[in-house]
């Protein structure tokens, strides 16, 4: 190759990078910018968050950089398709290895019996760092051949523009910022939510949701969450990989309906927030078995069984006998009988109504550390499970999933819901 035809290349990819940065600079102003919060009680709660709340700004321009580098390197594309998908797999593997030396750790620390856990621990120490290391020199490139796989599939589904996946699936993984959501008392209602940094201690956020609770008069609740739909998309560590294909579908179904009126209405009301979170992880499960499908097949899970299908004709029993515990059916359950209270205005009733079940959760194996309206109003808008869980009678959930039933195709359900801008056009689309 002669000098001009070196430069002619070298300036080609470099004018790529440039588009690639314009494009990324615009969409994430663009999908970050539709989640700033209402006004209103905002300034009340913030008034306690504002040292622990999380900066996105920081955070995107750091990911942003990251996966300019990584287009500028592209090494995943020197790679058969077959190294590539070892390469997550691998890559998952040493995740697994890095959390099982973290546990380890975590219990040299705890254990009594150990007086000194600095030198007890100093080999899991070096063996971490090392495990550490490698991972991060893993990740980028298992990220960049997930998003690829994604988009080929966004593609193969008829989702894509002009041929190729827009808006381009970009995901970092990182420490996940943990949701503060704030409720009335008097209802379940999501009035306020705002993302805190993560790794708070379990003291810090009993602390803040009791403030909450004591000056404000509303329930509050710190949640963990596994993803946020930022541009890049964030995604919390996992070495599961059906969770983790899942997971950055799901986030790419936001990016991809935010450039649309349902995303663009995600925080006008609960019942379009609702439908839009309902919508994504359907689509998400979806594309993931897609991906396994083509790129992991003996990963892939079993097909699971339509909603009208009953796949026993008496509930499970456990080994005892007894009738193993529904979580979902049960928190269904808990979730009526609290709506049923609050709209008595029987307010402390239904806190001790909760507060009882919650109990009863713990006792069957499910610890939740505080259940509230507030833990209602968030898990609430994920309703995509036909046994309802903490949506309990809403009937947006079960809306969204009737109308994915009426399309053979992923594409023209997406396509349908996305210009969706209220629930009685939700019902339109479903019975026209």
């Amino acid at each position: 190759m002669d000098f001009k035809s070196k430069l002619r290349q070298a300036i080609n990819g470099s004018w790529r990078i440039v588009r690639i940065s314009v494009l990324i600079t615009g969409l994430t102003f663009l999908l970050v910018g539709s989640a700033i919060p209402p006004a209103g009680l905002a300034s009340q709660v913030r008034a306690y968050t504002r040292p622990i709340e999380f900066d996105f700004s920081i955070w995107t321009l750091e990911a942003i950089a990251a996966k300019l580098t990584g287009w500028g390197l592209s090494l995943e594309k020197f790679m058969t398709p077959e190294a590539q998908s070892q390469l997550v797999l691998d890559y998952l593997d040493q995740v697994q290895r890095v959390q099982t030396l973290n546990a380890e750790l975590l219990d040299v620390y705890t254990n009594p019996d150990i007086s000194a856990p600095g030198e007890a621990s100093h080999s899991l120490h070096a063996a971490l760092q090392a495990e550490g290391t490698l991972l991060e020199s893993l990740a980028p490139l298992a990220e960049a051949v997930l998003q690829n796989q994604l988009m080929d599939i966004i593609v193969e589904s008829g989702l894509g523009l002009l041929g190729q996946a827009f808006p381009p699936s970009l995901y970092q993984v990182s420490d996940i910022p943990q949701s503060l959501v704030v409720s009335p008392r008097t209802e379940i209602r999501r009035a306020y939510e705002i993302s805190l940094e993560p790794g708070l201690t379990v003291d810090l956020k009993d602390q803040l949701e009791g403030t909450i609770f004591t000056e404000l008069d509303h329930a509050a609740l710190v949640v963990p969450i596994g993803g946020i739909g930022s541009y890049p998309t964030m995604v919390m560590q996992s070495a599961n990989l059906v969770w983790l294909t899942e997971i950055v579908a799901h986030e790419w179904v936001h990016n991809y309906l935010t450039l649309r009126p349902l995303g663009m209405n995600y925080l006008t009301s609960d019942q379009l927030r609702t439908i839009n979170e309902t919508a994504a992880t359907l689509a998400g499960e979806e594309l993931a078995r897609l991906i396994l499908a083509k790129y992991y097949p003996a990963h892939l899970p079993p097909e699971p069984l339509p909603a009208h299908v009953d796949a026993s004709p008496a509930q499970p029993e456990t080994q005892a006998g007894q009738v193993a515990f529904n979580f979902q059916a049960e928190m269904r359950q808990t979730r009526i009988e609290t709506d049923r209270l609050l709209a008595e205005g029987d307010v402390k009733g239904a806190e001790a109504y909760m507060e009882a079940r919650r109990q009863v959760f713990w006792d069957n194996g499910f610890p939740i550390r505080k259940l509230n309206q507030a833990y209602f109003a968030f898990h609430g808008a994920y309703s995509a499970d036909p046994d309802g869980g903490a949506a309990g009678e809403d009937p947006v959930g079960p809306a969204v999933q009737a109308l994915r039933a009426q399309y053979d195709e992923l594409a023209d359900f997406l396509n349908a819901i996305a210009w969706v801008t209220s629930y009685d056009a939700l019902l339109q689309l479903l019975h026209p």
